[in-house]
C-alpha cells in the first residue's frame, strides 16, 4: 500500500475559540486518512494523504480540538454520509420534531432551518407536521436526496455572509436547529455569530453534540478524526454561545452517538428562566474536572490499553482460525481501524447498509465494503461492531448469526464479546 504522511508543521496553532496558544495534548492518535475518504477499486494504486490526526485541550476555556488539516470544501465536497440509513437516527429525529412543534408552538406560520441538514432525515418530519422549513447543507450530493423529500435545501456552508443574505431577504427561523454540526466547524466564531441575525427576537436554537464527558468516560476516542475540529462540555458551549449574546436555558442528557447533549439557547435580552438540568450537567462536569487541566489527564494511556486490548484479540482469534468481518463503514470506525493497524490481514471485509459506500474500500486499511447480505454467505465467527452506538440495532437485526454460533463484539470502551 502507498500511503504519504503529508508535511505539516506541527507545531500547536491556538485556539479557535479564545485565541489561547494550544500545548497540552488531549491524545495522540498518529496520523490517518480523512475518515470518510473512501476508495474507490481505480484508487487502489494511487498514495493516500495520511494526516496528523493530534487533540489538544485549551488550557484557558478547556475546548479539545483539532489543528485544521484540511478545509471544509475539501471534506464536505462529495459527502459520503446519509443520516437516513440508521432506522434508531430517524426515530431519534421523528421524536423532536413531534417535542419541538407542541413545545415552542410551531405551525404554518413558523419556519425550521436546519443548519447542515444533511439528506432532510429531520426536516421532512417538520414538512409532514405542516411546518415550512429550509436546509442548510454544503454537500450537492446529499442536498439532492434531500429535495427529492420536499425539503427545500440551500446549497451552502453556514456564516455570517450566508445569515446576512438570508435576513437581507427576510429569512428568519422560530426554531434553527443544528444537530452535530458544530464540531464540523474550524471557525467557531464565524458559525456563531452568524445565528444572531437569522433567529426570530422569540425564536430558539436547538444545538446537539457529543458530549466531551461521555468521550472521555466512555474512552471513546474513535469519534475523533478530521472532520470533527472541536469536541464539547457544556462548561465551554456555554462560554461559546454567552460571547455572542445567547443563554443556554435548557439542556437535555441523550443516549445518542455514546452520550450526547442538546442544548436549548435563545437570545440572552430575551431574558428566558433556565432550567435546573443545566446546573446539573455543569456540576456533573466540575466534579469531573473539565473545569481544569487535570481533568483531561489519563485519557491517552486509557486509549492505549484499548488498542492493545483489541489486538490481542484479533491476533487471539486469526491464530485460532477464526473468521473476523466489521459492520459498518462509519468515519468512527476508520479511526479505530486506522489507529490500531487493523487491516485485511485481521478483518476481511466489513459491510454497510448504505449503497453509497458498498462497492469502495475503508481509507487508509483498504478493508473492502459490502453488502449486509455478505454476512450470510461466510458465516464469520466474529462480527466486530464498528458504529457501536447503535449496537442494539445491530445486534437485533443480525442475531441470525448466533445460528452458526457467530459472536458479536464491541471495541469500545474495551473489547467485549457478546454472545
Amino acid at each position: 500500500m502507498s500511503v504519504a504522511v503529508a508535511r505539516i508543521d506541527l507545531r500547536a496553532s491556538a485556539c479557535r475559540f479564545c485565541g489561547a496558544p494550544l500545548s497540552r495534548t488531549f491524545v495522540d492518535l498518529g496520523a490517518t486518512p480523512p475518515a470518510n475518504s473512501y476508495l474507490r477499486t481505480t484508487d487502489l494504486r494511487r498514495t493516500e494523504a495520511f494526516l496528523p490526526l493530534h487533540a489538544y485541550v485549551c488550557e484557558s476555556c478547556f475546548l479539545v480540538q483539532l489543528d485544521e488539516m484540511q478545509s471544509p470544501e475539501q471534506l464536505f465536497a462529495d459527502y459520503a454520509y446519509f443520516s437516513s440509513y440508521s432506522d434508531s437516527w430517524l426515530a431519534h429525529a421523528n421524536a423532536f420534531a413531534e417535542s419541538a412543534v407542541a413545545r415552542f408552538g410551531l405551525g404554518p406560520r413558523s419556519r425550521v432551518i436546519e443548519i447542515a441538514s444533511n439528506d432532510g432525515y429531520l426536516l421532512q418530519y417538520f414538512v409532514r407536521r405542516g411546518v415550512p422549513v429550509l436546509g442548510i447543507e454544503p454537500a450537492a450530493n446529499v442536498a439532492r436526496v434531500a429535495e427529492a423529500k420536499g425539503v427545500r435545501t440551500l446549497v451552502k456552508f453556514f456564516g455570517r455572509n450566508t445569515a446576512r443574505t438570508l435576513a437581507a431577504d427576510g429569512v428568519t427561523a422560530d426554531l434553527i436547529v443544528a444537530n452535530n454540526v458544530l464540531a464540523h466547524v474550524p471557525n467557531l466564531n464565524d458559525f456563531v455569530g452568524a445565528l444572531k441575525p437569522v433567529l426570530k427576537p422569540s425564536g430558539v436554537v436547538s444545538v446537539e453534540f457529543p458530549h466531551l464527558l461521555r468521550l472521555i468516560e466512555g474512552n471513546q476516542f474513535d469519534t475523533i478524526y478530521h472532520e470533527h475540529f472541536s469536541y464539547f462540555s457544556l462548561l465551554t458551549a456555554e462560554q461559546i454561545f454567552a460571547a455572542h449574546g445567547f443563554t443556554v436555558f435548557d439542556v437535555e442528557e441523550l443516549a445518542t452517538h455514546g452520550g450526547s447533549l442538546r442544548l436549548f439557547l435563545g437570545h440572552t435580552e430575551a431574558g428566558r428562566p433556565v432550567t435546573p438540568a443545566v446546573g446539573s450537567v455543569r456540576a456533573a462536569e466540575r466534579a469531573a474536572k473539565l473545569d481544569r487541566p487535570d481533568g483531561y489527564d489519563g485519557f491517552a494511556e486509557r486509549v492505549r490499553q484499548a488498542k492493545r486490548r483489541l489486538l490481542s484479540f484479533l491476533i487471539e482469534a486469526k491464530s485460532e482460525g477464526k473468521r473476523v468481518v466489521g459492520y459498518g463503514a462509519a468515519a468512527k470506525g476508520n479511526t479505530l481501524l486506522n489507529y490500531c493497524g487493523v487491516r485485511t490481514d485481521f478483518i476481511d471485509y466489513t459491510v454497510d447498509r448504505s449503497p453509497h459506500k458498498q462497492g469502495l474500500y475503508l481509507p487508509g486499511t483498504r478493508i473492502p465494503i459490502r453488502h449486509p447480505d455478505r454476512i450470510r454467505e461466510t458465516r464469520p465467527d466474529y462480527l466486530l461492531i464498528l458504529p457501536w452506538n447503535l449496537r442494539d440495532e445491530i445486534m437485533a437485526a443480525h442475531g441470525y448469526i448466533r445460528d452458526w454460533g457467530g459472536k458479536f463484539v464491541v471495541p469500545i470502551p474495551h473489547v467485549s464479546i457478546c454472545p
